[in-house]
Order: C-alpha cells, then sequence, then structure tokens
C-alpha cells in the first residue's frame, strides 16, 4: 500500500483544525465555562464529518458511552456540549475564525505535491465560482437573512453563499477554497448580492494566496465590465461565460471579423460520428463603451447527427490559437464541477446541506455551512490521498450513505484508539486491529 504522508492523513488534517480553533480567543469567563471552544467545535465538525442527519440525531447517539469515547479517541473531544450549549457558543464565533483551515489545507496538499495535478493552462490554477442557496424559511431568520417580499404570500427568508473551487478537467476531487456569504450586514439598507460577494472573493482569495497563478470561472453574471476589471486589479485571470442576450455588441464584432476573415476556426470529427467546432478570435471589445476592454473571445459546439447537442461561448483575457483552444474549452465546461460535484453532492449525498442544523442571530447558520465544508474537504482530501480510506470506501460499499451509516454503527459498540483502526477493522473484523 501506498504511504501517505503524515500531514494529509487523517490526524494530520484533524491537528490543521485543532491549532486554528485553539488560536481563537476565547472571551467567556473561564469560571463560567463547562465546554471548550475546541470541544464545540470539533463536536459539530464530527456531526458533519460522520454525516449525521441532525443535531437531535447526533445529540441522540452521544448520549452512548461508547460513542462518547470515540469522539475523545478519534476527534479530541472531552467533553461534548448539550444542544443549546453548542449553539449558543458556535453563534458567537465570527466566520473568520475557521477561514484560515481551508488555506492550510491547500497548503498542505501543495506541500505533498498533489496541487500542481490541477494546473489547467501554464501553471494556473482554474477556480469556477458560483452561488448557491443552502437556507430557507418563512418564519425562520436572523439580521443577517436576505429576503424576497412577494406581492402575495409571506416573506422568505432565505442564506446563499459564493463558493470558489479549484476545479480542473482531469481530476475528479474538487478543492474549495472559503466561502464568502451573500448576506445583509448591520446598518445597511441595500441587500447584498452575488456580484458584490464576488468581488469580496476574489479579493480575499488574492490577500490570502498573493502567488497563486488564478484563472476565475463564472458563468455571464460575471462577464461584464465591471467584475472584468476587478479580476485585472487583483491580477486574476478568466474564462467566462459570454451570451449573445448579455453581449449584442461583442457578438456583433465577432460575426463582422469571421465576415472578414480575421476570425479563427478549427472542426474535427471522432470515430462515432460527432463533430466539434471551434472558434476563436483575439482582441475584440467587450461591449460598446469608449472604454470598453479589449477580450478574447471563443465558442464550442457539438454536432451529432447533424444536430448541436451543445454550445457555448466565453470571453477570456488568454491569448487563443490553434494550440490552447481545446483546453480552454475544457475549463470553461469544467465550471459544471462546482455545481454537480460540490453543491450537489452536499445537497444530496449524504451531507444535509439544505437542512437547518440551527440557524442562530448572528453567525451559526454559516458556521454550520462552514463545518460541513470542511468535512467534504477533508473527505475529498482523504480519497485523493489516503488508499486505505478510498480501499474500504469503494471496494466494500456501494454508496456514500451506506459506508456512513456504517461508520456510524460500528463506533456505537465498539472503541477504536484512532480513525486508522477504525478502517482497518471495517476492511477486514478480524485481521483489522482490535478496538
Amino acid at each position: 500500500m501506498a504511504h501517505i504522508k503524515k500531514h494529509l492523513g487523517f490526524a494530520g488534517l484533524i491537528k490543521t483544525i485543532t491549532s486554528n480553533i485553539e488560536m481563537i480567543d476565547d472571551k467567556r469567563q473561564k469560571a463560567k465555562v463547562d465546554y471548550s471552544i475546541h470541544d464545540c467545535v470539533m463536536s459539530a465538525f464530527a456531526m458533519m464529518y460522520l454525516q449525521d442527519p441532525s443535531l437531535l440525531a447526533f445529540q441522540r447517539r452521544v448520549q452512548d458511552r461508547i460513542h462518547r469515547n470515540n469522539l475523545h479517541t478519534i476527534f479530541g473531544v472531552h467533553n461534548i456540549p448539550k444542544d443549546s450549549q453548542l449553539r449558543n457558543l458556535l453563534d458567537n464565533l465570527s466566520l473568520e475564525s475557521l477561514s484560515p483551515i481551508f488555506a492550510d489545507f491547500l497548503h498542505d496538499l501543495q506541500r505533498g505535491k498533489h496541487l500542481a495535478q490541477y494546473q489547467l493552462l501554464d501553471g494556473k490554477y482554474l477556480i469556477p465560482i458560483d452561488g448557491s442557496e443552502y437556507f430557507s424559511s418563512e418564519k425562520i431568520h436572523c439580521p443577517h437573512c436576505l429576503h424576497s417580499k412577494p406581492k402575495k404570500g409571506k416573506p422568505r427568508y432565505y442564506h446563499q453563499i459564493l463558493q470558489a473551487t479549484i476545479v480542473s478537467p482531469g481530476q475528479r476531487y474538487v478543492l474549495p477554497l472559503c466561502p464568502e456569504p451573500i448576506q445583509n450586514n448591520d446598518g445597511t439598507t441595500k441587500q447584498d448580492c452575488e456580484i458584490n460577494a464576488a468581488k469580496r472573493l476574489i479579493a480575499k482569495i488574492r490577500s490570502i494566496h498573493p502567488k497563486l497563478p488564478v484563472i476565475i470561472g463564472g458563468d455571464g453574471l460575471y462577464s461584464k465590465q465591471p467584475f472584468i476589471d476587478e479580476l485585472k486589479t487583483v491580477n486574476m485571470s478568466f474564462i467566462l461565460v459570454a451570451k449573445p442576450s448579455d453581449h449584442k455588441i461583442l457578438f456583433e464584432w465577432v460575426e463582422d471579423m469571421f465576415g472578414l476573415n480575421a476570425g479563427h476556426q478549427m472542426t474535427f470529427t471522432d470515430p462515432k460520428g460527432r463533430t466539434y467546432e471551434y472558434r476563436w478570435i483575439n482582441d475584440v471589445p467587450l461591449n460598446g463603451s469608449k472604454d470598453a476592454d479589449q477580450v478574447n473571445f471563443f465558442e464550442y459546439r457539438l454536432i451529432n447527427k447533424k444536430k448541436t447537442t451543445y454550445y457555448n461561448s466565453w470571453v477570456t483575457d488568454i491569448t487563443i490559437d490553434a494550440n490552447n483552444v481545446t483546453r480552454l474549452v475544457k475549463g470553461g465546461r469544467a465550471r459544471w464541477k462546482i455545481e454537480n460535484e460540490t453543491f450537489n453532492t452536499l445537497k444530496n449525498q449524504g451531507y444535509h446541506l439544505e437542512h437547518n442544523f440551527g440557524h442562530g442571530q448572528k453567525n451559526l447558520s454559516m458556521i454550520f455551512f462552514m463545518l460541513n465544508l470542511l468535512a467534504f474537504y477533508v473527505h475529498q482530501i482523504l480519497e485523493f490521498t489516503d488508499p486505505l480510506y478510498k480501499k474500504v470506501r469503494y471496494t466494500k460499499f456501494t454508496s456514500r450513505k451506506e459506508f456512513w451509516n456504517q461508520l456510524r454503527c460500528t463506533i456505537r459498540i465498539l472503541i477504536f484508539p484512532r480513525w486508522e483502526s477504525l478502517l482497518q477493522f471495517i476492511w477486514d473484523p478480524e485481521k483489522g486491529i482490535p478496538p
């Protein structure tokens, strides 16, 4: 079995989380504190990691002595707080207290020589961004909630986040960066929106990763001059969807240039008869304004049995030629990974993203989201780097839910000294390390 690098093993990743938690300033009066910040945060993380469907289900399981012991040996939790104590403490945590963990995980992958596999072009990393809603209610709300007020019916309160994720067309696993909340802040009268969150997000990514070569991917919301100018300010490249309905002047320029034979195109057909068409042109104006940005345009069409089965078009700052146009198209199409491999997995593959673990009045809802995302991140890293985890997960079980159901059942009846012991026992109960 291949050797796993220590800092990328389960214990190393938990150590990274713990070291960040221990840096959080505890402003509570020490004499009245029954549960440490560490035990509260790690209890909530363990709940997300083991994919409990709710805080109530988690609390019912931890009433069992054996399960409590496993939380201590595997996750380092000494005293497990009650649900109200857990929610109250997490509600008062700042989002910034957990955000460094995402950067540390990425640094760990970089140290382990795994990040280089995600380079798309010229050493740059593709980071699509996309928004998603993870909470909605007509009754429960907090000062940070976004809200909509229909002409008829009750107001709806909801939470959204903007997620950035490092992806690669050739990689199954995605690497999430710290999410940016789309939320109302104290003292503001205008609701927050996705584009404003995106401006904050790219500034934070550049601040946290000042030397990381980045290509931002996004849908048509982002292919407007103000956001592209923001990307230039933070020295980021881009591959952004550009649709004819949103960029009429751009497409007029493109068609006029192709009419003058100033554009480029490439077509080939595969053995199954499918035709792939690429067209591109460099240095065209994004819009009709006097100070319009000059961008490079490319489009892709897939034709099967004389019918177009896929079409899309993008703008980029990367000079396009016959050597990189297919790679650029793969980068543009890889944007789906943030929806399918991230949001879809979190919502439908056992992470219960849209379940209300607790809403609070400050940051509880977002803290629970971040811990859920960190649990997903640890799972991604272990699937990527840990042969034992991958072997048990995919050889023994047909689904993610079945895998975690088995682990939750096992730690209710047996005590394990560490995470690897649990996996070895699941793999071979007779030869596994005795619990």
